[in-house]
C-alpha cells in the first residue's frame, strides 16, 4: 500500500539560510504594506506584512481535517509582530530551533518544509529513523530525487546519509505547478514512506543511528542552535 497516510498534525519549518538572506535583504528597502493585506500561500512576502506561515498551514491544515491547535510552525527569525499573528490565527510555534529534529512518535505528521537546507531534512529523517515513524510521515519540500542527481555521491553519503538510505523507501511526486507561482514552487516534491517499501530496505540501513554532525559539510544551508544573528542585521545581509 503506497497511499498517502491520513494527518493528525502538521508543521511548517522554514528554518534555512537562503531564506534569512533574503529577509535581510528585504529589509534594506522599507515598504508599507496596504492595510489588511495578507501573503498568498507560498508568495515571496514584502518586509512587515503578516507573515507569509500565517495562513498556508491552516490552508493546508484544514483541506487534512488538522486542527490549527495541532499546526505548528517554525522560523528562527520570526519576528514579534509574527508570533502575534500566528498566535492569534490559534497556529503553536515550536519554542526551539530543533534544527529539523522533530519526533512524529504516534502521530501521522505532514512535514512543509519548502526550500530547506539538506540538512534539515536529514536531521528530520534521522530523528525519526524506524519503520513505524516514517511510514507516519509526508514531508512536502525540496525533491529528494533532485538532490541526489545534484550531489555527487560520497557527498550525499557522508553528509545527507539519511536521505541517501531512505531514497529506496521513498514514495515521491512533483508538488502541483500553479503559473502564478513557477519559481516559488520549482523542484518541491510530495515524499512519503509507504510501510512495504520501508519494510524491504536490508536490516543494516536501521542499524546505523549516528546523529548527523556536519563537520565535514562546507555549505550547511541551515541556522544553527547557537546562531543567534539578527535577520535585519549587517552580518545578515551580508553572509
Amino acid at each position: 500500500n503506497t497511499a498517502l497516510p491520513d494527518m493528525d498534525k502538521c508543521l511548517w519549518d522554514n528554518n534555512t539560510l537562503l531564506q534569512r538572506h533574503h529577509r535581510a535583504r528585504r529589509c534594506r528597502r522599507p515598504q508599507t504594506p496596504s492595510a489588511g493585506s495578507r501573503a498568498e500561500p507560498g508568495a515571496r512576502r514584502p518586509a512587515r506584512p503578516a507573515p507569509r506561515p500565517a495562513r498556508a498551514p491552516p490552508t493546508h491544515g484544514s483541506a487534512l481535517q488538522v486542527p490549527r491547535s495541532q499546526c505548528f510552525v517554525f522560523d528562527p527569525a520570526f519576528s514579534e509582530q509574527e508570533l502575534a499573528v500566528l498566535g492569534e490565527l490559534g497556529l503553536r510555534v515550536l519554542p526551539d530551533n530543533e534544527e529539523g529534529k522533530h519526533c512524529v512518535h504516534e502521530s501521522a505528521t505532514l512535514f512543509y518544509m519548502i526550500h530547506c537546507g539538506k540538512a534539515l531534512y536529514n536531521n528530520l529523517l534521522w530523528s525519526n529513523w524506524s519503520i513505524g515513524a516514517l511510514s507516519k510521515m509526508v514531508i512536502i519540500g525540496n525533491s529528494f530525487k533532485g538532490i541526489e542527481e545534484r550531489l555527487l555521491s560520497r557527498i550525499l553519503e557522508r553528509d545527507y546519509s539519511y536521505i541517501a538510505k531512505v531514497l529506496k523507501g521513498t514514495e515521491e511526486i512533483a508538488f502541483p505547478t500553479h503559473p502564478r507561482y513557477m519559481d516559488t514552487f520549482n523542484d518541491t516534491s510530495i515524499h512519503w514512506f509507504p510501510l512495504q517499501k520501508l519494510k524491504e530496505l536490508s536490516s543494516e540501513v536501521w542499524e546505523f543511528l549516528e546523529e548527523p554532525a556536519y563537520q565535514e559539510c562546507d555549505d550547511l544551508e541551515i541556522i544553527r542552535k547557537e546562531d543567534k544573528v539578527n535577520p535585519c542585521s549587517p552580518a545578515a545581509v551580508e553572509s
